[in-house]
């Protein structure tokens, strides 16, 4: 049996990432977690290299726009699922009880 993969929340990440970078020590913060240091030094190399995308207000209009076409997609299937139903029902209805 092998190792099951450890998966961290985002908001673990970034506080682990901001107190390497406030300690300056990463093995300390690592020893502290107790995750690999390489971990929290990639962890740090995206928050260098995407960290100002935080704070963009771009962000916020794609989530809700995804939001709304989930929900948008969700009645969709539904009414779709309603329809089918009710196209079962008239199948039943019409079809002949000998099979032709």
């Amino acid at each position: 049996m092998g190792k099951k993969k450890k998966t961290f929340t985002s908001s673990f990440k970034f506080k682990v990432v901001l107190e390497s970078l406030i300690k300056g020590n990463v093995s300390q913060v690592a020893r502290q977690y107790n995750i690999h240091p390489n971990l929290i030094s990639n962890w740090r190399a995206l928050f260098n290299n995407k960290g100002d995308m935080i704070f963009e207000e771009k962000n916020i209009d794609v989530e809700s726009k995804y939001k709304k076409k989930i929900t948008d997609l969700e009645n969709l299937i539904g009414k779709k699922e309603v329809e089918l139903n009710l196209l079962k029902g008239y199948l039943d209805f019409y079809v002949p009880l000998d099979g032709n």
